[in-house]
């Protein structure tokens, strides 16, 4: 998608080029005010979350919103990006992953073709542990046994 002229003052561009510096990942509306905190032209959080719901109206970016969290907005370049695939919320640390895996696609097909439905990957988010806050509750665990 091309950038409109909706887009052309300083800010809006600055906010728009540190989304798409990303590569496509998540960020929260506090991370890219953090981001831009000190920096000459100031961008506040109001000015960041006007221009969010600019972009995610226009397509350019697309925001997540997950259960207990704030929302979060990823870049997504020529229209492409998160739409075909599930994310993992750990519920331990806070980080979406995206989760590209053909089983899961499987299971797509099947709600579609034998239930009728059509999952929406957008929407669509499995929470649990990742693998380094499961290690980190199996050591806490551990260490009460000792004491």
């Amino acid at each position: 998608m091309e950038r409109s002229s909706t887009y052309q003052t300083r800010q809006g561009e600055q906010i728009l080029d540190y989304l798409a510096s990303l590569g496509g990942a998540h960020v929260t509306a506090q991370g890219i005010a953090g981001h831009f905190e000190g920096q000459k032209p100031p961008v506040g959080k109001t000015t960041v979350y006007r221009h969010l719901e600019k972009l995610v109206e226009s397509g350019l970016v697309r925001r997540y919103v997950l259960e207990g969290a704030s929302a979060c907005y990823q870049y997504v370049e020529n229209g492409t990006g998160c739409g075909n695939h599930f994310h993992l919320k750990c519920e331990g640390c806070g980080e979406l992953i995206h989760l590209d895996c053909d089983v899961l696609d499987g299971v797509a097909l099947h709600v579609r073709r034998a239930h009728r439905f059509t999952i929406n990957p957008l929407r669509t988010v499995f929470y649990g542990l990742c693998g380094t806050c499961r290690k980190k509750t199996a050591g806490e665990k551990q260490q009460r046994r000792i004491t």
